[in-house]
């Protein structure tokens, strides 16, 4: 039975030794975290009553190819023809006229480009209002009206260039377009069925 009581007490004392380590190591522990705890508290700038801002970690965006559809248009342009076409056409049928062909001016395309911009913004001709008023609504091009004798020539429907001739030759007024010898110079603009032909002298 001794020996019986000399392992308890050996097993009592090796707990004992064991409780003793982990508290003499723990509050060591305890006591350094309290230390480094109250160096840094001491390090901390004081409190000035508004919250400091706390960072968080941002997600990070991936990005997955995907393929764009492509998009197709249904309804075929049957507009083919544009300014240069009806510039070639005009000349020709002035030709046949036995007048001469007009002579570019790029003060002429300048009203010529922002008049087909217009009826096209606005989808229809409009009895050539944005024409006669350009010197009132752009004082910068009014030189041109005041250095030439200018005429506007609209048309809007044709689906070729020949079309747009035959509309102007059968359009009372217009066919000075194509018979007038005064006119000297010109510029002709045409998009989506619409043309605009500016003339002077």
């Amino acid at each position: 039975m001794a020996a019986k009581a000399k392992q308890i007490l050996s097993k009592v004392f090796t707990l004992i030794a064991v409780i003793s380590l982990l508290t003499v190591f723990g509050s060591g522990s305890f006591m350094a975290g309290f230390k480094l705890g109250a160096q840094s508290e001491a390090l901390k700038p004081p409190d000035t009553g508004t919250p400091s801002p706390t960072v968080l970690p941002m997600p990070v965006a991936t990005l997955i190819p995907t393929l764009t559809p492509k998009i197709q248009n249904t309804s075929p342009n049957t507009q083919t023809w544009g300014g240069p076409d009806l510039w070639e056409a005009v000349n020709k049928r002035r030709k046949d006229f036995g007048v001469n062909e007009l002579a570019s001016k790029s003060e002429l395309c300048t009203i010529a480009s922002i008049r087909l911009n217009e009826l096209l913004e606005l989808g229809k001709l409009d009895g050539h209002e944005g024409f006669s008023d350009m010197p009132e609504r752009r004082p910068d091009l009014k030189w041109i009206y005041d250095k030439y004798n200018l005429s506007e020539f609209l048309v809007s429907g044709a689906q070729s260039a020949s079309e747009a001739v035959s509309l102007w030759e059968n359009t009372l007024g217009h066919k000075k377009l194509l018979n007038g010898g005064e006119y000297v110079w010109g510029c002709i603009y045409a998009q989506n069925g619409f043309g605009v032909a500016i003339t002077a002298y």
